[in-house]
């Protein structure tokens, strides 16, 4: 097959994408695949001098392959794009989309993860792999989804507030800590804090302001962070994730032995089915297709509280998905293979 690897992007989460992308790609062709490799964002300017049909086996560039420990700064990757074309899709990436057999989208974040990549090449007729565009983009709000979810399974009680700087003290005087503060439309725990009192509360909220002001505030729920990812509508086995220090933040997620990863998760086989079923019921609520991974708490009464859902999770050197799948046996080429397939059925239906 010929397939078109679409990472990068114009999201905080970039770095983390083009990780993800090049494992993926690397992946594809070991199976014999025609791949070619492309940053959304900045299309050919990446291959100087290669036409769209040369791109099928062009080499990766290096840097692509590590997670800087920081997220990138947005306004010094668009001074970088020298084309002066308009929009996230850079020079010759569409042309090469419609190339391919299908898309793969190693997207994370607000570009890519939020459905309008999705709408848009369901507009052009271009397969891709994953979910659709509406449930993209519901998943990718985390205060819609929990008023979706949340007579389904437990969650714990929030408020999303959209503010201003003038609004910031008086939103820190109302809100109960501890909390836990999130950017209502980003990933990969950017812009994410822990206020244990109400400094910390204000801190993070000013911080926020730096994403847009929109935000969900949590209850903070301590406990064991578990996460489940779901391939086909079907759950993998429970991870745990445990950080040598802090909370499973960017760094955490993405630096090499900075967090203890067990799978299957040490919890009893009671506790793995009932949070596999959670983790499924919250996939078919928001009509997810292909794969997804779910996050959880796990409280000290052993009740499990739903965070999130991602719809085109990790597949770096570090994420999770690929080590639940590879404890049912399933290593990481043949995981693409699934996802592939999968979406490929899921396109033809529709």
């Amino acid at each position: 097959m010929k397939i078109i690897v679409l990472a990068g992007g114009l999201s905080p989460e970039r770095n983390v994408s083009l990780s993800s992308g090049t494992k993926i790609a690397q992946a594809l062709r070991g199976l014999g695949h025609t791949v070619a490799l492309v940053d959304m964002y900045f299309g050919l300017e990446d291959y100087p001098g290669l036409k769209v049909e040369e791109l099928y086996g062009a080499p990766t560039p290096e840097r692509w392959q590590k997670v800087d420990r920081e997220a990138p700064d947005l306004e010094a990757v668009r001074a970088a794009r020298r084309w002066e074309g308009k929009g996230d899709f850079g020079p010759g990436v569409l042309d090469l989309c419609r190339d391919g057999d299908i898309v793969f989208l190693a997207l994370h974040g607000q570009c890519g993860e939020d459905g309008r990549v999705q709408a848009a090449f369901d507009l052009l007729g271009i397969p891709y792999t994953g979910s659709g565009y509406l449930g993209s983009a519901i998943a990718m709000d985390k205060d819609l989804t929990k008023r979706l979810v949340a007579h389904l399974v437990d969650t714990p009680d929030w408020q999303f507030a959209d503010y201003t700087e003038k609004e910031v003290d008086s939103l820190t005087s109302r809100t109960p800590v501890p909390c836990v503060v999130k950017p209502v439309d980003s990933g990969s725990s950017i812009g994410v804090s822990i206020a244990q009192d109400k400094k910390a509360l204000r801190a993070a909220l000013v911080e926020g302001l730096k994403y847009g002001g929109r935000c969900v505030l949590e209850r903070y729920v301590k406990g064991r962070e578990i996460q489940v990812g779901i391939l086909d509508g079907r759950a993998l086995p429970a991870i745990e994730i445990i950080p040598r220090q802090g909370f499973y933040d960017y760094e955490n997620k993405y630096q090499p032995g900075a967090a203890e990863e067990v799978c299957p998760a040490p919890i009893t086989a009671e506790q793995a089915a009932e949070v596999g079923r959670k983790a499924q019921a919250v996939y078919a609520a928001l009509g997810l297709g292909v794969y997804s991974r779910a996050d959880f708490m796990l409280d000290e009464d052993g009740r499990f509280w739903f965070l999130e859902i991602n719809t085109l999770p990790g597949m770096t050197p570090t994420s999770l998905m690929p080590q639940e799948a590879a404890a049912e046996g399933l290593d990481y080429p043949q995981l693409c293979q699934r996802i592939i397939d999968s979406s490929l059925r899921q396109q033809r239906k529709n």
